[in-house]
């Protein structure tokens, strides 16, 4: 198809589907498009964008064209908008890529839970329930832990008391060590409880 045919021609046949109007016209004014995008300052992959965008925009208007003179200032016009709006997206996928990045650094250089600390926490909360518990108690958990482990006959003598007695003893006062509310403030635990009573094991 000749350069120089009427580019009303063109335009009415584009309107009527024919394509290869549609292409005569889009050779005839990509180096105008493309050389708007390039001046507005996007990169070659910005500026195909735009350029993509401006032919789709032409597609959507050529029926809304009446003055096939026009057409060349509506070109330049919207290519500058399509410039616009790539730059506009090309900024916040920036951000967006930045954000992330940074929030990637940040939890990167967070410290790991310090589990000695942890530790020493548990313990102190162990020690403190530990210490308010009743002396029968105390005494019943400390010959039980006792390293090497007693037999229950000799930990019975010790306490004066029968060795079937032993076992419910120590989970009751094993109860009132997990209700300790040093205890129950370290696990998160939330629960009611009454007062202690007599810890008598």
């Amino acid at each position: 198809m000749p350069d120089d045919e009427p580019l009303a021609g063109l335009i009415e046949r584009a309107k009527n589907g024919d394509r290869v109007a549609w292409n005569a016209i889009v050779a005839r004014f990509a180096p105008l498009v493309w050389s708007v995008c390039l001046r507005s300052g996007l990169s070659r992959t910005d500026a195909e964008d735009a350029c993509q965008g401006v032919w789709m925009r032409l597609v959507e208007q050529l029926d809304k064209l009446r003055e096939p003179a026009a057409l060349p200032g509506w070109l330049v016009t919207t290519t500058r908008r399509e410039g616009i709006r790539v730059q506009r997206l090309a900024r916040q996928r920036e951000l967006v890529e930045r954000r992330a990045v940074r929030e990637k650094e940040l939890t990167a250089g967070q410290d790991l839970p310090d589990h000695g600390l942890l530790a020493v926490e548990r313990q102190q909360a162990l020690r403190t329930a530990f210490a308010e518990l009743s002396e029968p108690c105390r005494r019943l958990l400390t010959l039980l832990l006792h390293d090497p482990p007693l037999p229950y006959a000799e930990i019975g003598a010790r306490m004066g008391r029968p060795v079937g007695s032993l076992g419910p003893s120590r989970a009751r006062c094993l109860d009132k060590l997990r209700r300790h509310p040093a205890i129950l403030g370290l696990t998160g635990t939330e629960h009611e409880h009454t007062g202690r009573g007599n810890d008598d094991g």
